[in-house]
């Protein structure tokens, strides 16, 4: 039976969130309403902004990641997941605050490509310049060669296709940033990226496998799929 309550620590951006719910349960394997897992969400908009705050020119968003996660605790959730690759840059902080395990995503990609895609040499990145600025990628593949836009185009298609004026922050998800990122993922393939890996959940809302020649991985989709299994977060 899925009867694990499994936690989403959301609003970083709420549409990632919802998502990741959907992810969650296109994941389950139900015949009915009752077999999926009951799944506890607290979509704190509200969060500063990761970017901002790791680059120094914002408010630290532990705090209210903590106070999110609580409320998960108090629900008495088994395991969750942030739908926001740019946090995990705080997982850990949020983690000793806390007693359920949170799904470090990057730990679990790092598996899923090894599973998958072993004989890949090059992976390339789209994702916020908080999330490249972190050096994630560079920590968790280092066995790796990790391809990223070149300034211009990560300042020009990259962010301009999340927080544009017509971006997908603002809703959204066709035409423009599309094409944006269809733009950036060609300048990867052009470096030699086997595959691409879309490193901000805001992207995968917009970019998908059919728009491009290598696999794309999408790091939610793998987080989805680990958490709805039978594992050590399973109670017995």
């Amino acid at each position: 039976m899925n009867d694990k309550i499994i936690g989403i620590l959301g609003g970083m951006g709420p549409e990632a969130t919802a998502e990741c719910y959907l992810k969650i349960i296109r994941a389950t394997k139900a015949n009915k309403d009752q077999e999926h897992y009951r799944v506890i969400i607290d979509s704190n908009a509200k969060i500063p902004d990761r970017t901002e705050a790791i680059s120094g020119r914002g408010e630290n968003p532990v705090p209210q990641m903590v106070d999110a996660a609580k409320n998960l605790e108090k629900l008495d959730v088994d395991v969750a997941c942030i739908p926001c690759m740019t946090a995990h840059f705080f997982i850990d902080e949020v983690q000793k605050a806390i007693s359920f395990p949170l799904l470090n995503a990057f730990l679990e990609l790092k598996k899923f490509i090894s599973d998958y895609y072993p004989g890949a040499t090059k992976i390339g990145v789209l994702a916020t310049t908080g999330t490249l600025e972190t050096g994630l990628f560079q920590k968790y593949f280092d066995h790796l060669e990790v391809i990223h836009p070149t300034p211009i185009t990560q300042n020009e298609k990259v962010m301009r296709a999340i927080y544009g004026e017509d971006g997908i922050k603002s809703g959204n998800t066709e035409g423009a940033p599309l094409e944006l990122l269809k733009g950036a993922s060609q300048e990867l393939l052009d470096n030699g990226a086997e595959v691409i890996i879309s490193g901000c959940t805001e992207i995968g809302l917009v970019l998908k496998s059919s728009h491009l020649p290598v696999p794309l991985i999408d790091p939610m989709e793998v987080v989805a799929n680990v958490v709805v299994k039978e594992s050590v977060y399973q109670q017995s």
